[in-house]
């Protein structure tokens, strides 16, 4: 039946629905770990209220700037020391060069790119090792916590090694 949402008596939208357990994080735009879990992403934007005089049933919204909370990464111990390798370039250069754009692409069941999230201008500022437990038999994960100063959502992939600050804010990728 044409028209009414169906293909071969499925629901045309079943293979575009995005579960949390299909996700990728690319830095300098590879895939750079098997990633557990991926969370903290939230922005949010500043208001003032204003009220007019004889005007009681509503209120001004005047908008402000924009603030970005932190991303933490996840993942499984490995020998590949990509995330102590980048906190060291923090701590050594202190400079523009050990940022990165950081995409999470998430994919729909039939693996397609559904959701792009660019942290512009990540930078590390926390990496924590799992408790090491004599008697424990869970997972070893390690963190990565991510300050960035700008987000960009779509659906294509964004990324690359920010070299240089474009006038619109953005990093330019390599």
């Amino acid at each position: 039946m044409a028209g009414n949402g169906t293909n071969n008596g499925n629901i045309a939208h079943e293979l575009n629905y995005v579960t949390t357990n299909r996700f990728y994080v690319e830095i300098d735009s590879a895939i750079a770990a098997s990633f557990t879990e991926c969370s903290g992403f939230n922005v949010q934007i500043q208001k003032k209220i204003l009220h007019e005089g004889g005007v009681n049933d509503q209120q001004r919204v005047y908008l402000g700037y924009a603030e970005f909370s932190d991303v933490t990464l996840k993942r499984g111990v490995t020998d590949h020391p990509g995330f102590w390798n980048w906190i060291n370039e923090v701590f050594d250069e202190k400079s523009a060069t050990s940022r990165r754009n950081v995409n999470i692409l998430v994919f729909n069941q039939a693996g397609e790119t559904m959701m792009s999230w660019t942290l512009i201008g990540a930078v590390p500022i926390a990496w924590k090792t799992p408790t090491l437990q004599a008697d424990g038999n869970a997972a070893a994960l390690e963190e990565l916590t991510l300050a960035y100063e700008g987000l960009k959502v779509g659906k294509n992939k964004g990324g690359g090694n920010p070299t240089t600050r474009l006038t619109s804010g953005f990093f330019q990728s390599q």
